[in-house]
């Protein structure tokens, strides 16, 4: 498949953003910018809401997504992306909203396989005792983006 490719410079990292006919497919935590073919126009509504997200002025991204997975993984990021920014909510949480408590499991590897992290918030799920789990970009990034969007909401001191 020929995709698009971009580099984003974000607060945690390096971003690399794969997306095809202006739909966002892909987002990599990456060290390095590689020698992909590069073309940042078609994905250039994505950067500007990455940086505006980042900058504190987006709290919901408005693209296209064309995620590939299988159609329990798409039930399960369908979900991912009513949780409000700022808001966290637990796996079971996320399996009741499918109608089964024991998907929990499936769940979470489904949470575990977002390719669109940030952007389909699975940051935003935590253990129903309150933990940090696993996230694709290490748990450092899941914290950062928690105490982040948690700052964004809190009322402005003058």
């Amino acid at each position: 498949m020929n995709y698009s490719v971009t580099y984003f410079s974000s607060p945690i990292g390096l971003l690399r953003i794969m997306g095809k006919k202006s739909a966002l497919m892909k987002i990599e935590f990456v060290q390095n910018a590689g020698t992909d073919s590069i073309d940042e126009e078609q994905l250039q509504l994505a950067v500007q809401q990455l940086d505006e997200y980042f900058a504190g002025e987006r709290k919901e991204f408005r693209l296209p997504l064309h995620p590939e997975g299988t159609h329990f993984q798409m039930n399960v990021w369908e979900q991912l992306q009513q949780i409000p920014f700022g808001k966290t909510v637990s796996y079971e949480d996320i399996a009741r909203k499918l109608g089964d408590i024991k998907v929990i499991r499936a769940a979470a590897t489904a949470n575990g396989r977002n390719p669109l992290p940030i952007v389909i918030p699975c940051h935003r799920v935590i253990g129903k005792d309150g933990t940090l789990t696993g996230y694709s970009g290490g748990l450092w990034r899941k914290k950062w983006l928690l105490d982040f969007e948690m700052r964004e909401i809190q009322p402005k001191l003058l």
